[in-house]
């Protein structure tokens, strides 16, 4: 059974910085395209940032680029969201997803993974 347990969110100011964790069971976690996504209400879900497969290379959704870095760690079947310079607009629910068979151009979209966190609410406010 595969499992998707995210961790870190919380309440944080503008400006600061916050780290959260994704940590997936039951699949070959180092062949998969690992994402994030958010959520904020009464909002679609919306890409944040993914690493394509095992070759590396992250892609960011243009409000996070610069601020935000993907990572993973496969020996820990972990992948991490840094994100610094935090701003208002950030809170929603971050939710961690996978999947191993998807193409590049699918990235983007949460309809192409299969396998997801139940979610970790980030709040940004003063």
């Amino acid at each position: 059974q595969v499992q998707l347990e995210e961790s870190g969110g919380g309440l944080v100011q503008p400006g600061d910085s916050l780290r959260i964790s994704c940590t997936v069971s039951g699949r070959t976690f180092s062949r998969d395209t690992v994402a994030w996504f958010r959520q904020a209400p009464g909002k679609e879900r919306e890409f944040v940032a993914a690493i394509f497969r095992s070759y590396g290379r992250s892609y960011y959704a243009d409000s996070v680029k610069g601020r935000f870095t993907i990572s993973r760690d496969n020996a820990k079947s972990t992948v991490y969201l840094q994100m610094n310079s935090l701003k208002p607009e950030d809170t929603a629910v971050y939710y961690c997803a996978v999947d191993g068979s998807i193409i590049l151009s699918q990235i983007w979209t949460s309809d192409s993974y299969d396998y997801w966190g139940q979610g970790t609410q980030v709040t940004v406010s003063s």
